[in-house]
């Protein structure tokens, strides 16, 4: 089993996502934080949407990422203000975060 780990981290894009492609619109956007360049980092990004994808959700797209939530991770919730340079009020973010390893075998 690898004993490589990684925070997965996601957030709700309010002006949508700048990679893969600019949407323009809110949605939640997942990414494993790793070495190298942020436009390299395995990233998942939900159809746009204000919801929460379920835990089941943000396990499927771990999966198709290549990685796994680490034994007993949990998933981690902050608040923080976005922000001031976006052309809407500023407002309270939702980060989730939660430990990774790849999948054995597994695209990572």
């Amino acid at each position: 089993m690898s004993k490589q780990i990684f925070g997965a981290q996601m957030s709700l894009r309010c002006c949508g996502p700048t990679f893969p492609d600019r949407t323009g619109r809110p949605c939640w956007q997942l990414y494993v934080a790793q070495t190298g360049l942020v436009s390299e980092w395995p990233t998942y990004t939900w159809p746009t949407s204000t919801e929460i994808p379920t835990v089941g959700q943000r396990r499927d797209a771990l999966t198709e990422l290549g990685f796994t939530p680490s034994e007993d991770a949990e998933w981690e919730w902050t608040e923080h203000v976005g922000p001031d340079y976006h052309p809407h009020p500023v407002r309270v973010l939702l980060l989730g975060a939660v430990k990774v390893r790849p999948l054995e075998g597994g695209a990572a």
